[in-house]
Order: structure tokens, then C-alpha cells, then sequence
């Protein structure tokens, strides 16, 4: 229990008593803030090179991602309040945050596990029925606006 709590807030191995979201300042108050700011760049220049990767590997991720700027386009041109085009946009971003986790399951489990092994392969169709289960969704989102401004 006390490994879990060390990645979730972030504490070093080791060292149980320091967590670096309430480093202490000379003057004893806590400094959340500068210690957020320091760590903003390397997890954005992370966050992008991930993007970076899925686009130039991943074609599910390219696809999805077309069909995410399809659908931001469609749902500003719909005549429908602005919750519900943040609905159907959010449903596409969905799919395509799910895309990722797949993928990143699809790289460890190739790490891991390079020849064939059934919990391999059950991990990655795991992975890939998330991606079908936010489709799913993402679709049955469009399919009931569309419906609701169209036919109702």
C-alpha cells in the first residue's frame, strides 16, 4: 500500500517522508506552485512527443484523429446548444484517449512478452475491445443528436 501511495502523490523511493507537491520554502509555507511550474515543461514535452509517436506509428491513432477534427468541424456547424457539441466532441476525444492507452498496452505487452503467449494476447484484445467499447459510444452519442435534431 505505501508503494502505491508513493507513485500516486509522487514521493521518492525510499524516502517516506518527502513528497515534492509540499516541498517546504524557507519561510515554511508550502510551495505547490513553483514545484507544479518546474515539472509543466517535461511532462508537456513528454505528453507531445507520445502524440508525436502515436501519429507517425500508430494509423488507428491517425484515423481517429481525423475523424476527431470531422466531427469538431460537424458539431460548430450543428444548430445545437453548446453542451451538447461539447458532448459529441468529447465523445470523439474519448475515443481517441482510449486509442492511446491501447497502444501504450500494445508497447509493454511487445516489451514484455516478444513471442506469443496467451495473456499477451489477452491483454492486447483487452485493450482493443476499450477502443471498440468508446466507438461504441462515441457513436451511439452522434447517432442519438443527429437523431434528436433530425427526426425529433
Amino acid at each position: 500500500m505505501a508503494a502505491a501511495r508513493r507513485v500516486i502523490i509522487g514521493w521518492r523511493q525510499g524516502t517516506e517522508d518527502y513528497n515534492p507537491f509540499m516541498k517546504q520554502s524557507k519561510d515554511d509555507r508550502s510551495s505547490i506552485l513553483p514545484e507544479a511550474i518546474r515539472r509543466l515543461g517535461p511532462a508537456t514535452r513528454a505528453s507531445l512527443q507520445g502524440l508525436s509517436h502515436a501519429w507517425r506509428h500508430e494509423a488507428a491513432f491517425r484515423h481517429e484523429a481525423i475523424i476527431l477534427l470531422c466531427g469538431i468541424a460537424i458539431a460548430l456547424l450543428l444548430a445545437v446548444p453548446w453542451t451538447v457539441r461539447a458532448l459529441l466532441i468529447a465523445s470523439l476525444v474519448l475515443v481517441l484517449a482510449v486509442e492511446l492507452l491501447n497502444s501504450a498496452i500494445e508497447a509493454v505487452v511487445d516489451l514484455v512478452s516478444p513471442g506469443h503467449h496467451e495473456l499477451a494476447g489477452r491483454a492486447k484484445d483487452l485493450g482493443s475491445a476499450a477502443v471498440l467499447v468508446a466507438l461504441v459510444l462515441a457513436g451511439g452519442t452522434w447517432l442519438a443528436v443527429l437523431g434528436w435534431l433530425f427526426l425529433g
